[in-house]
């Protein structure tokens, strides 16, 4: 998972993620694509991935709680999740590798890693599309790769990549940043991407532009301007002297206090803790937690997940609240 971080790694850099849109030839694009066409498709994607370990979920036979779980843990798109035609989601056997069938295209393969690995989330990634290389794609000579969004045309990639940016954020810099980026090509989105806000000073950062440009030149610039964020970052932090110092430690204290022996806690008030939580964890300030611990924490928690994974399901938010913090408590005291 993209939030199992091994080992020491980055604390700004979470995580990186590389997409491939495909579309089989001779079927039309969604929108226009029938019950039967979608059926067709789904088997010749199983058909092509076959004795390769990969797993095939029915995303029609999931509940909506359990679709949503997934779009929690950045696994597939909200639109794919709350899709009511056919549609199916491949795991490979590693976990790295999330293929969509039937969502905007017919193909959106994705590979996810922790920390920053683009180059390594493109080789395994065209790995997957070469697996697929029995299956007919639609591919112009000029316009590259044919997808359902002009957007995607050429190489079909989105690459992007998640960071922590709490100095930026709280000196004002994101909107500027926001702006720079925009004139190379890039975007500054939220946690869940395209629409949506930040949270817990989580930010993705990926291109924009998949035509007249290869896979090779979007990672090289993607993987420039991260390593020039990070920068940055680290130029805005700073340690606090004196009452701030004091104020500081305070504020982390507070905050993991309320993480470790709340009684009820909201999603939103998680996200609030965890940036504390994860200043605190960096500086070594907090003990006890990791980096990775409290990424898991975070995306386990979320509603629909700990929904999902509730011995107990909460039928109502205080009910969720509680669970909530009784998970985190149990999870911390291990």
């Amino acid at each position: 998972m993209w939030y199992q971080v091994k080992g020491n790694q980055n604390d700004v850099v979470v995580s990186s993620r590389v997409r491939l849109a495909r579309n089989l030839a001779g079927f039309p694009f969604d929108g226009k694509l029938t019950e039967k066409d979608a059926n067709a498709v789904i088997g010749k994607i199983e058909t092509a991935l076959a004795g390769k370990n990969y797993t095939k979920t029915d995303m029609t036979t999931l509940s909506p709680v359990a679709a949503e779980s997934l779009v929690e843990k950045h696994l597939v798109s909200r639109e794919f999740a709350g899709k009511k035609g056919p549609h199916a989601l491949f795991v490979n056997e590693g976990k790295s590798i999330y293929l969509m069938a039937c969502e905007e295209d017919h193909i959106r393969l994705q590979c996810i890693l922790p920390g920053l690995a683009l180059t390594d989330a493109l080789r395994l990634a065209l790995e997957c599309d070469d697996q697929l290389g029995t299956l007919d794609i639609a591919f112009d000579e000029k316009l590259g790769y044919l997808t359902h969004c002009p957007t995607n045309l050429g190489t079909g990639m989105r690459a992007s990549v998640m960071l922590f940016l709490p100095a930026l954020t709280a000196g004002g810099a994101i909107p500027p940043l926001a702006r720079q980026l925009a004139k190379i090509g890039l975007t500054l989105r939220g946690l869940f991407g395209e629409g949506s806000e930040s949270r817990g000073c989580l930010y993705q950062v990926s291109n924009q532009v998949s035509l007249g440009v290869s896979e090779e030149e979007i990672l090289s610039r993607l993987q420039k301007a991260v390593e020039n964020i990070v920068a940055r970052e680290r130029e805005l932090e700073s340690a606090p002297k004196g009452e701030d110092a004091v104020r500081q430690s305070d504020r982390f204290a507070r905050a993991e206090g309320t993480l470790r022996y709340a009684q009820l806690l909201s999603s939103e008030e998680l996200f609030e803790l965890f940036t504390d939580i994860k200043q605190g964890v960096t500086s070594g300030k907090i003990k006890g937690i990791t980096h990775e611990k409290l990424l898991t924490l975070l995306i386990e928690a979320m509603p629909a997940t700990l929904t999902e994974n509730a011995p107990e399901k909460p039928k109502t938010a205080l009910e969720r609240d509680g669970a909530r913090a009784r998970f985190i408590k149990q999870a911390l005291e291990v």
